[in-house]
């Protein structure tokens, strides 16, 4: 399964685009489009805005799951003939319905009375039975009735008889629920297409969604093979996950007419892999190497292009990953459904592969690589599953991170073969290592996880998260890396074709490894397979390596902030770690730290300057360095002399550990700066935007100006942004085109620009009111996307009620796109006068301007500004009786928080106190005294931590 809402990472039925996505990944462009939803009257507009791109994230868990019961093991699925009828026409009205039948052969294989089988949320219809033996013609068993248990989510046919081991059975049941819009199991939707309101039924059934569609043995080591039938509306079509083979027709109990789809027997999969959809789209085909792959959508975005892309390049990633695996795709077809409303960026069900439309849409016009790195990404992922998921399964949900980690690293090789203009290493880096291991040092939890413990209640959602996902890509790119690739697809291959049609668990992946490298001599390794692996995949966390360059003694211990770090008792956990280095420059042999602390004489340096040590080279193994006070001065020196002798994956690296290192108290802020003053000449955006989001978060901004930190920064940055931004800014003046190919620039250029706008570089504040003034003079021009949030907010700053006018004008057109909307809603809480801001508030209590969620939009956006927080917080205070109604404990929670990051002393503790003790519960009262006193304490923790920044800015600012 691919990103959640698409967009890597708020609860499992929301549309979770922007902030989970760029938790993960990118700059959260959108990220209020997400988290508000559309915030004007008027309908969605036909076309998705383009989202930010970046690598298939992983889902948001859901608030409540599935029970996790395991069934018992008398009776294993061999065959489903499946029927299934949504009681729906075009234009009905709800509530809407579904039925169906399902024949289940089983083989029995232990002696039973009863046989147990998943079922939620479903209503028997008609009595059950069982046929069999099958091996005596005629012969049943009779059932004595049907019991579903709802809490475990199970129904157990009772019987008067036993099944007897050996022989085969059929289950026959009837059953009925109710359809729901939920985006989970069987679930209908509403969109528009063509300016006309329609409708259409998909299914969603990972992890356990299958059971609230047809009653199935629903775990993932229980395949069997499907033969499926839907009954629907005739003006509709029916796609299920192997082609149609027949099409015939049926009349329901008041004789009216309805269309019946057969769908020929599928392979042996896992019941999660099932899908259904039912829809009046259209669609775009190709064949590669005898698969027809189909590309359906509204028909309004076929006709315009916007699948085209994403089919030209579905069947070469499929053939890439033919020839790497060396082993065929197994289906004639290939269906990928783009969703108006989904639940998950894309959903690898096979043969009928179902995402989000704005993970497979593109403006033909588009030319810029951003978007379709990030179409790219997400096919891929979800191409990578039909051998890792699909063909090969993981025996139980403890090992998901088997299919999901390796989808998430073949994604990265898919997307940057069919765009080889992608830098792999930089983008696997940025997207995929850095932001997880900030996620590992924060969570307590091992990538595989005991198999017993994932049972009864267990937030099963829970596991489809970062660590999953991008921790498990990571550990496969360090296997990959010290083995070779070339003895790491030659393992998967064995392991892929040994597992067809099969399930496997971790310790099958590294057997086959074991043995490729058995059968070869030329990369040995310290210890078993199992031994390295298990040492990164049963552990929670990962290590950081500290280097003493005078001994040349490597230390690992578990990465740990300081409060954990105290409790050593409890983390004593050793990796077996394989260290990539390079000294002056030139790259050494791969050596290997499999205890606590070992002596590598090699790594002893001379008393030169220039003798240099860097551990962890292109970050090819998942883990921090530190060093020695005397190697980060060379490697400082380093950097100001010529950068360029550290590999640029290197120098991001190297600049994340540092801050990493200072935030978790391993190092002082002192020893992280001064790995700054070389950025003058640093020309990577992927790079600058690592320093900037330590230096500067966002949450952070308008705090940072109440400091007097503010202009002694604004004096270090500015002096070295200086080349990098004058550089860009000449392309958005001159030739913004020539940027369509520039990835990092799309993704990351919009920050570079809003910090040199928030440290007053006056070109770009002149630049961004020169590109607004231009669309306020031809309101058809289009502020280059690349930098347009930035343009937008301070054109409005700078400005007058004129220039806020013109946005607001802008954002009522009926043209205006979602994106605009988003961008433009933001931009007008960056007004610099308060009446401005407190108007904007007060358009928001209007139910004739915005829709209702948007007010809780506009508040967020106008109390996080540098004049907005007072404002915002006046506003709701004065406003809370209307304001409760709408959004009630949950709009003043989030206010609060924002709120947090202003509180120095109990004083504006008890200003605060003063209204929400008026208005909260006790018990929510004491959770938001709780929420202050923390952020008080976080406010002091960081005035001191300022303080040294000042202290060392006031030193080095003219350096």
């Amino acid at each position: 399964m691919g990103t959640r809402g698409g967009g890597l990472y708020v609860g499992r039925r929301a549309a979770a685009a922007g902030a989970a996505l760029l938790l993960a990944l990118l700059v959260s462009l959108l990220a209020l489009a997400a988290l508000y939803g559309r915030c004007r009257q008027e309908a969605a507009p036909p076309l998705p805005s383009p989202r930010a791109p970046g690598p298939a994230a992983p889902p948001t868990p859901a608030p409540a799951d599935s029970s996790v019961r395991r069934l018992p093991r008398h009776l294993l699925p061999l065959h489903y003939d499946l029927e299934l009828w949504p009681r729906v026409r075009p234009g009905q009205a709800g509530p809407f319905a579904f039925t169906g039948q399902v024949n289940i052969t089983v083989r029995c294989l232990q002696d039973t009375d009863t046989a147990v089988l998943h079922s939620a949320g479903l209503r028997s219809r008609g009595a059950a039975s069982v046929r069999g033996p099958l091996s005596e013609p005629g012969a049943a068993v009779e059932v004595a009735g049907l019991l579903q248990e709802e809490a475990g989510e199970v129904a157990v046919l009772e019987l008067r008889g036993r099944l007897r081991a050996g022989r085969r059975y059929v289950l026959q049941l009837g059953f009925q629920g109710q359809l729901e819009e939920d985006l989970d199991g069987l679930f209908l939707t509403r969109y528009t297409d063509r300016g006309r309101s329609s409708m259409l039924i998909a299914s969603q059934m990972e992890p356990t969604y299958a059971r609230r569609v047809y009653p199935c043995f629903d775990e993932p080591a229980m395949k069997a093979t499907f033969n499926i039938r839907i009954v629907h509306d005739p003006s509709y079509v029916a796609l299920s996950n192997m082609p149609a083979i027949d099409v015939s027709e049926v009349k329901d109990e008041n004789g009216s007419l309805w269309r019946v789809t057969t769908f020929n027997t599928s392979l042996k999969m896992s019941t999660y892999l099932t899908a259904f959809v039912i829809c009046d789209f259209d669609y775009v085909t190709r064949t590669e190497r005898g698969n027809e792959i189909r590309i359906w959508a509204r028909k309004e975005a076929v006709k315009n292009g916007y699948v085209d892309y994403a089919l030209n390049i579905t069947g070469p990633i499929f053939s890439f990953l033919e020839d790497v695996l060396n082993v065929s795709y197994p289906l004639p077809k290939t269906d990928l459904v783009a969703l108006p409303d989904f639940g998950a960026g894309g959903m690898e069900n096979w043969g009928l592969m179902i995402f989000q439309e704005a993970s497979l849409m593109n403006l033909p016009s588009d030319e810029f690589t951003s978007r379709k790195a990030m179409i790219a990404l997400v096919v891929s992922h979800e191409l990578g599953h039909q051998w890792f998921g699909n063909l090969v399964t993981m025996n139980w949900w403890n090992d998901l991170w088997l299919k999901e980690g390796l989808a998430s690293y073949f994604e990265c090789l898919g997307a940057t073969f069919v765009e080889p203009k992608l830098s792999l290493d930089k983008i696997f880096y940025a997207h995929v290592v850095q932001p997880v291991l900030r996620e590992d040092s924060e969570i307590v939890r091992s990538l595989s996880e005991s198999e017993d413990k994932i049972k009864g209640s267990f937030p099963l959602m829970s596991l489809f998260d970062n660590i999953t996902y991008s921790k498990g890509a990571s550990i496969t790119w360090m296997l990959s890396g010290f083995l070779t690739e070339k003895l790491f697809i030659r393992a998967l291959t064995s392991y892929l074709k040994e597992f067809s049609f099969s399930n496997a668990n971790q310790d099958d992946l590294w057997t086959h490894i074991q043995m490729v490298v058995d059968a070869q001599d030329e990369v040995q390794l310290p210890a078993s397979v199992k031994q390295i692996m298990d040492s990164w995949t049963c552990q929670n966390g990962f290590p950081v390596l500290t280097l003493n360059l005078t001994t040349g003694t490597i230390r690992q211990e578990q990465f740990l902030n300081k409060k954990n770090r105290k409790r050593t008792d409890s983390y004593n956990n050793t990796w077996i770690i394989p260290v990539s280095w390079m000294r002056n420059g030139s790259s050494q042999r791969l050596i290997w730290l499999d205890k606590s602390s070992k002596m590598f004489p090699e790594m002893q340096v001379s008393v030169s300057d220039y003798d240099w040590v860097l551990l962890n080279v292109n970050l090819s193994g998942y883990y921090r360095v530190n060093y020695d006070q005397l190697n980060l001065k060379r490697l400082a020196c380093l950097l100001e002399n010529d950068p360029k002798v550290i590999p640029a994956v290197s120098r991001f690296q190297l600049i994340d550990d540092i801050f990493a290192l200072t935030d978790f108290g391993y190092v002082p802020i002192e020893t992280a700066l001064e790995l700054t003053k070389y950025l003058a000449k640093e020309d990577e955006l992927f790079i600058w935007n690592v320093v900037l989001l330590n230096l500067i978060p966002d949450n952070l901004e308008s705090t940072l100006k109440n400091y007097e930190v503010y202009p002694l920064l604004k004096k270090y940055l500015l002096k070295r942004m200086l080349p990098i931004y004058h550089y860009y800014a000449g392309f958005i003046r001159q030739n913004v085109d020539a940027l369509e190919d520039d990835y990092f620039a799309q993704v990351y250029l919009e920050k570079l620009f809003a910090t040199a706008c928030w440290l007053g570089l006056q070109d770009c504040l002149d630049l961004s009111s020169e590109l607004y003034v231009k669309w306020m003079d031809n309101p058809e021009y289009k502020i280059p996307i690349l930098i347009r949030r930035t343009v937008c907010c301070y054109g409005v700053a700078v400005g007058s009620d004129k220039e806020w006018n013109f946005a607001w004008k802008m954002y009522n057109r009926t043209d205006s796109t979602e994106e605009d909307e988003d961008i433009l809603l933001y931009a007008m809480s960056c007004a610099e006068e308060p009446w401005l801001l407190y108007r904007y508030l007060q358009y928001g209590l209007s139910d004739t301007l915005f829709s209702s969620n948007c007010t809780s939009a506009i508040i967020s956006h106008v109390v996080t500004k540098d004049i907005g927080h007072r404002i915002a917080w006046e506003f709701v205070t004065e406003n809370w009786p209307l304001l409760s109604q709408g959004y009630g404990q949950e709009l003043l929670h989030d206010v609060l928080k924002v709120m947090g990051r202003f509180v120095k002393t109990d004083v504006q503790i008890q200003e605060l106190q003063v209204f929400y003790n008026a208005t909260l519960e006790e018990d929510e009262r004491e959770a938001i005294t709780l929420l202050l006193e923390s952020a008080k304490l976080e406010n002091i923790e960081r005035r001191k931590l300022l303080i040294k920044v000042a202290s060392w800015l006031e030193r080095n600012v003219d350096d």
